[in-house]
């Protein structure tokens, strides 16, 4: 995000708008299947500490 937002401007560095574009879906695509793969696991502490 600080990149798109132009953060590095002022030296000199600047993404194109179409970079810019396919590194937020990529984002979001990463968010997602993240998303997919923490809701199958098991959060909770364990109850090893039960006896």
């Amino acid at each position: 995000m600080p990149l798109a937002a132009g953060i590095l401007a002022s030296v000199g560095f600047v993404l194109p708008m179409s970079v810019d574009a396919i590194l937020m879906s990529l984002s979001t695509i990463i968010a997602a299947a993240n998303a997919q793969l923490l809701r199958g696991l098991d959060l909770r502490p364990a109850a090893a500490a039960s006896g």
